[in-house]
């Protein structure tokens, strides 16, 4: 078997030509295949890190049966059980809590349904950088009373910083919920539909308007592990419990998003398949290429007595030695240029910032700098390779010494 070995390896550089073409095969594969997955990656990443840090988080905790109808009458007691959420679990950074209910805000002839949000301000900022995106007015201060509310819906109303907000609504189970509140910032957000409608208020002024003081509707759960947000969820369901609470993931909360990206995944696939495919081809054809070349060579070794099983092992050594220096300078050709997009997005102009900045999204192409994607595409283009390399197999079987030797 090592004498097999150390034949295939000496009859790699034979024919340089022919393995440079082969090697070259595969790299460029690898290369392709990384740098498309990569980016697709990256850029669905952006996607999900701009939309779940602007508002949704990557997990929530609700009472059982809020997120199916978001009532009031729905919220849950915030108790310190809850409050120490962050100190019991070690991936969880911060909990994050809120009080979500709509109210009819009117200020002057203007009219229109707002989402009212109600926060601890120092968290909240800390979730959602909330304070950047302030574009008049002042974020919240220790003793707050006042309200943020969205700049199109300032616009819609004809409202702005130092003017006062009137709200009506249904409280908790049942109560009038009625206030007045002095606009101390104006928020930009990209989304139209955050910007259109969304009203904060401090936590504590919240519950006063809705009559329930201590409770919350929503708990945002940070982590700085998004990629194990399934197994924190699954511990965090282990510890609270699901008999009273239940916990959603951010793919449960926005499956719209979810879709997309399957959609766009799919996509994705079919490119690399047909890429894997015409990929095949150049392989498969530099390996009938140097079947062709060394049909004498094989005859005289079948009849200095070598088996064709031997051959056979011989080719395919030579194949998977060729596949791995190429599989891995593709990885290294497409290391640098993946990080350099890690490292440095780039921005998007145009149209194509315009469309992206409307769901608040950040402007930028961007590359996943992971080792599974390099692994994975590596592996990939090795199983083709394996594959195709078995087809020597079936040539070598049916070759006769002497006919192979005239040939």
């Amino acid at each position: 078997m090592l004498q097999l070995f150390k034949l295939a390896r000496r009859n790699i550089w034979r024919n340089k030509r022919r393995t440079i073409i082969t090697v070259c095969s595969i790299l460029f594969a690898v290369f392709f295949a990384t740098f498309m997955k990569s980016m697709q990656k990256g850029t669905w990443d952006n996607v999900v890190n701009s939309v779940v840090s602007n508002f949704f988080g990557y997990a929530q905790i609700h009472e059982k049966g809020y997120w199916e109808d978001l009532s009031l009458n729905k919220s849950m007691e915030f108790n310190q059980a809850l409050q120490n959420l962050a100190d019991s679990q070690e991936d969880i950074q911060a909990v994050v809590p809120r009080l979500e209910s709509f109210a009819l805000g009117s200020h002057g002839v203007k009219t229109k349904g707002v989402l009212v949000v109600g926060i601890d301000p120092v968290k909240e900022d800390a979730l959602t950088q909330l304070s950047k995106k302030i574009t008049a007015g002042t974020y919240f201060g220790e003793n707050s009373e006042g309200a943020i509310i969205a700049a199109g819906l300032a616009d819609y109303l004809k409202i702005t910083v130092g003017d006062t907000l009137v709200m009506i609504g249904q409280g908790f189970r049942g109560v009038n919920a009625a206030g007045k509140y002095v606009v101390e910032g104006l928020v930009e957000f990209g989304s139209p539909e955050l910007n259109d409608g969304m009203v904060y208020l401090p936590l504590d002024r919240a519950q006063y308007l809705y009559g329930a003081e201590g409770r919350i509707t929503n708990l945002i759960v940070d982590t700085n592990r998004p990629k194990q947000v399934k197994e924190i969820v699954a511990n965090l369901k282990n510890t609270i419990g699901t008999e009273k609470y239940e916990v959603m993931d951010w793919e449960e909360l926005i499956p719209d998003l979810v879709s997309a990206r399957q959609i766009d995944s799919a996509g994705g696939a079919l490119f690399l398949n047909i890429l894997y495919i015409l990929i095949s081809f150049g392989i498969f054809g530099t390996l009938l290429m140097m079947l062709k070349e060394r049909q004498y060579e094989f005859g005289v070794l079948l009849s200095i007595g070598m088996k064709k099983w031997q051959i056979f092992l011989m080719l395919w050594f030579e194949t998977m030695v060729l596949a791995a220096i190429g599989v891995l300078a593709g990885i290294l050709s497409a290391l640098p240029l993946v990080y350099y997009l890690y490292a440095n997005p780039v921005a998007l102009t145009g149209d194509m910032a315009t469309a992206y900045d409307s769901f608040g999204i950040e402007a930028v192409v961007t590359a996943a700098f992971e080792h599974g994607v390099f692994i994975q595409q590596g592996i990939t283009i090795f199983v083709i390779v394996s594959i195709l390399s078995l087809y020597p197999f079936f040539k070598i079987r049916s070759l006769h010494p002497v006919k192979a030797m005239r040939q």
